[in-house]
């Protein structure tokens, strides 16, 4: 439905798209622009900083597409629509992320494909089987955890109300942040991203991996211990829908 509807002006459905594509090259042009002044960041070179974030940035934006329901989760509240979601037979969560989904994201994942494409085949790695499995486990879990972290911030409405901007800096930031490898940004912050917020898990540590730095099958697996991040998050949500009153609006 959501689909259908947003193609009745295709026109304007795919200048959006458009539109997202080339202000995401923005970030692409920043990364080559700091590649014409150093040839490597940390020992790693321009494809696998490229590779690194293509990743990253199909992750997001696959979680944006149906998290955006999330997003201005707020506003649900405020004006009372939350109510209805509780007396509804459905599950809240599919509820509110069935409520608002935004194809024209995929303008963004669309970027990011562009920019694996290149970047696979230049960086080096030895494409076998397991690598291959390892990519498509830092993308898809990579997704859970930016829409787990949309989830986390949908929680803090049912306390403040309104949406606590500071978490823009895990949705949004973890994106920006995410175009070089994480251990760039020094220790303290990967172990942060490592054991708390575990973006580390399905960026770094099995990008290792796939550049042959590491061999020890952990690292290929470390996406999966990522997605552990989906019960506190959960939790947290129950435990906001269990404080929730409603406005009687």
């Amino acid at each position: 439905m959501h689909l259908k509807s947003q193609m009745q002006y295709k026109i304007t459905f795919i200048l959006n798209i458009f539109g997202r594509i080339i202000l995401s090259f923005a970030t692409v042009a920043g990364v080559l622009f700091m590649f014409t002044r150093f040839n490597e960041v940390e020992g790693f070179s321009l494809s696998q900083v490229l590779l690194c974030m293509s990743v990253v940035s199909m992750a997001f934006s696959i979680a944006e597409v149906f998290a955006r329901g999330f997003d201005i989760f707020p506003r649900l509240i405020t004006n009372g629509e939350f109510d209805r979601a509780l007396v509804r037979p459905r599950g809240i969560i599919f509820q509110i992320l069935a409520s608002h989904i935004e194809f024209v994201r995929l303008g963004i994942f669309i970027q990011a494909l562009a920019v694996l494409i290149y970047a696979a085949p230049n960086s080096g790695v030895d494409w076998t089987f397991d690598k291959i499995l390892t990519l498509f486990l830092m993308i898809s879990c990579g997704a859970i955890i930016f829409f787990c972290l949309y989830i986390v911030y949908a929680s803090f409405a049912f306390f403040t109300i309104e949406g606590l901007e500071f978490m823009n800096i895990l949705t949004y930031g973890g994106r920006e942040f995410g175009r070089y490898p994480y251990a760039i940004y020094g220790e303290g912050i990967l172990r942060f991203l490592t054991y708390i917020v575990p973006m580390a898990l399905f960026q770094y540590y099995p990008l290792l991996y796939i550049l042959g730095r590491e061999e020890n099958k952990l690292y290929m697996f470390a996406p999966l211990l990522s997605v552990i991040f989906v019960i506190p998050a959960y939790l947290f949500w129950r435990f906001g829908v269990s404080r929730y009153k409603s406005n009687g609006s």
